[in-house]
């Protein structure tokens, strides 16, 4: 899932305000993202956690629960984001039922003989990955402030071969090439948003920890689905 709106730093009407946030209000911007990123690794987790023993609930009412989960990422966030106390609910709501979304996938790894090690080492390349994308993304001279709309439309084209793939065409050959294409877009949304974040260009720390939240997510479960299919053993 990873339409949440990202374009805040392309608002011509905020411009001005990016444009002239001293470094110290940065700084404190930059920490107070990355707490609520981490606060929402935590919230994602114990959603996972407390979510294994529903596994089968979930799946069987998995689009009644997921997507008025996307929909509360892509509306109802932005809608109190400004209220505090609020907000903190809301994010955090929100991730531990993102936890709670992948639990049918998580046991499916689970049944397998090397289940746990395949999430362990799922998590632990995303975190590598992850951490890999946001050096380059600080170091780095290109400016990637500008691939916000281009990223939006190729994941919705993406969604789109994926629905298909799933209803009509069930091919495991388009599966993998979507798989393929989501890592390369997350991966150059890392890079965005940790561009973003570190000009201050969101328009509040809790856009910015739910764009990189999202990323590490979607990282995540593209990682462990591709882990599944090829490292699972029965034995």
């Amino acid at each position: 899932m990873g339409l949440y709106d990202r374009d805040y730093a392309h608002d011509q009407s905020s411009s001005f305000e990016y444009s002239t946030r001293s470094e110290s209000h940065i700084v404190s911007f930059v920490k107070e993202t990355y707490k609520l990123f981490a606060a929402s690794m935590l919230a994602g987790a114990a959603g996972a956690y407390a979510g294994i023993p529903f596994a089968a609930t979930v799946a069987a009412n998995y689009w009644f629960i997921a997507i008025p989960w996307m929909l509360f990422g892509m509306f109802g966030l932005q809608m109190v984001k400004n209220k505090p106390g609020i907000n903190m609910i809301a994010l955090f709501g929100f991730t531990f039922a993102s936890g709670v979304i992948i639990t049918p996938l998580l046991s499916h790894i689970l049944s397998f003989a090397n289940g746990a090690s395949l999430i362990a080492n799922a998590f632990l390349m995303t975190a590598a990955l992850f951490g890999a994308l946001s050096f380059f993304a600080i170091k780095t001279t290109k400016d990637f402030s500008s691939y916000g709309k281009p990223l939006m439309i190729a994941f919705m084209i993406i969604l789109g071969f994926s629905l298909v793939n799933i209803f009509l065409m069930q091919s495991p050959v388009l599966y993998l090439i979507i798989q393929a294409a989501f890592m390369l877009v997350i991966s150059i949304m890392v890079i965005y948003d940790t561009q973003n974040i570190m000009r201050g260009a969101y328009e509040t720390p809790m856009d910015g920890a739910v764009g990189l939240y999202l990323d590490f997510f979607n990282m995540f479960v593209t990682l462990l689905q591709l882990f599944g299919l090829f490292g699972g053993s029965d034995e």
